[in-house]
């Protein structure tokens, strides 16, 4: 049977939001992105509280860390793909602020990471019997990539209730806009810088597994 703790559970619920996630944001009206907003805000809080519980109560599993990953992974799809999508239409309230559409690069690299990461990770536990768990730098670089995504989603609803409500001459929401706008550029430009950065230490602290020599469970 399945270890199916309260950590791994959490952690199930968290991948079933995900289709729910993606659906919601790719709708054009504002209550849906802010449903969207909150549902993603819930599987990103989920994700702390998950690990929290599993290492206060000693139930830390190889299945957790194998879910925990997927789970992080399939909320990058929910959110990352729908705004390249959503960043195709000739429509300027679904922009990235003071960039426009979202680049196809930026994809390659957040996802290009991902694949790399999995088809390691299951290379070292079907070769190796080794079964590693996100490091620190890549919970690091999935919050960065989580305030993004959220403040993206918020930003995608309120841009459209600010238009819907014709608040955008007003000069509230053109501070607002501003500090807004910023935040969601300046939280994926770290995203991205710590994606790569992320990899290239995952990759050094696990060199140990190429080696002819190694051991089941990265002892040499």
């Amino acid at each position: 049977m399945l270890p199916l703790n309260l950590p791994n559970t959490i952690t199930v619920v968290r991948i079933a939001a995900c289709p729910v996630i993606f659906i919601l944001a790719l709708q054009p009206h504002a209550g849906w992105l802010m449903l969207a907003f909150w549902l993603f805000v819930a599987a990103a809080v989920s994700d702390l509280w998950d690990g929290y519980l599993a290492r206060k109560h000693g139930i830390v599993t190889d299945l957790g860390k194998l879910l925990d990953p997927l789970a992080d992974k399939l909320l990058l799809v929910s959110t990352f793909l729908p705004f390249y999508l959503i960043g195709r239409e000739p429509d300027p309230l679904t922009d990235l602020p003071f960039w426009g559409g979202m680049p196809l690069w930026v994809l390659v690299v957040i996802f290009g990471r991902e694949v790399a990461i999995t088809v390691f990770r299951s290379w070292a536990a079907g070769r190796r019997g080794s079964v590693i768990a996100a490091g620190s730098s890549g919970k690091i670089k999935a919050f960065v990539q989580n305030i993004f995504c959220g403040s993206f989603l918020l930003w995608l609803s309120l841009v459209r209730f600010a238009t819907e409500e014709g608040w955008t001459s007003h000069v509230l929401w053109e501070y607002w806009s501003v500090f807004h706008g910023t935040v969601v550029v300046l939280s994926l430009a770290v995203a991205i810088v710590l994606t790569v950065y992320s990899l290239a230490v995952y990759l050094r602290e696990n060199r140990h597994l190429f080696r002819a020599g190694s051991v089941p469970g990265g002892a040499e």
